[in-house]
Parts: C-alpha cells; structure tokens; sequence
C-alpha cells in the first residue's frame, strides 16, 4: 500500500477551499477584520512556498544520500587501515627512541648533518670564458 503524497498544487487547492469554508462559517457567525482576512488570502501562496521547499529539501537530502553510499566503501576501508597506520608510527617512534638512546648516535647525527651543510655550502666552479679579441 503506497502513500501519495501530495503536491504543491493539492497542497494550495485544500489550503483555499479551507480558507473558503472558514470565510463563509465565520462570516454568518462574526465580523472579520480585514487584516485577518489578508493575511488568510495569502495562506494558500505561503503553503505552496512551504511545498516547493520541502520538496528541493528532499531532493537535497536524496542526493546526499547518494554521496554517502559513495563514500561507505572508503569510509570503512579508512577505518580498516587506520588502526594498522597508527601501529605502525608507534613502532617507528619506539624505534627512533631505541636508537637514540645508543651510546655515540647523537655524535654519529651531528656529524652526518655537519658533512651535509659542508656539501650544500660548496659552490660549482665558476666558468672561465676566453678573453675577448678586439
């Protein structure tokens, strides 16, 4: 059993003919005042306004439905690998405080990083050029 759901257009027709209905019962039974009946008369474009926009929210809703389902086989992949990454940086971590604690690696580091600043600081021959002829 499907429920129809109802449109813009049956949405702003039931709006009127209430609005209808209540003009005429409350007509025989009071006096109205015109602003009341203003903003009454309005009802049914404010309905319609309410109808399209629900409508374009469903739409947005749907489509972003759409991307997630996308997305859900990345999602649990990053969830899978994730854990197993940060394992790993842990391991490396322990690692480099294992070696670091080694008797003569920091002098080992200073003079590795030493020997790569003096090689950096050299600069190329400079090229001769022959002396020009007049």
């Amino acid at each position: 059993m499907s429920k129809k759901i109802p449109g813009p257009k049956d949405i702003k027709m039931a709006a009127q003919a209430a609005a209808d209905t209540a003009q005429t019962v409350a007509g025989g039974a009071m006096r109205i005042p015109p602003a009341t009946v203003q903003i009454a008369s309005q009802l049914p474009d404010l309905i319609e306004n309410l109808a399209t926009a629900t409508e374009r929210l469903n739409a947005a809703i749907d489509r972003a439905e759409r991307y997630l389902a996308l997305a859900d086989p990345m999602i649990r992949t990053m969830d899978a690998v994730l854990p197993q990454l940060e394992a790993l940086v842990e391991t490396g971590t322990d690692v480099y405080n294992a070696v670091s604690s080694l008797p003569g690696v920091s002098t080992l580091g200073r003079l590795a990083s030493r020997d790569v600043k003096a090689t950096s600081r050299r600069k190329p021959p400079a090229r001769r050029t022959p002396p020009k002829k007049t």
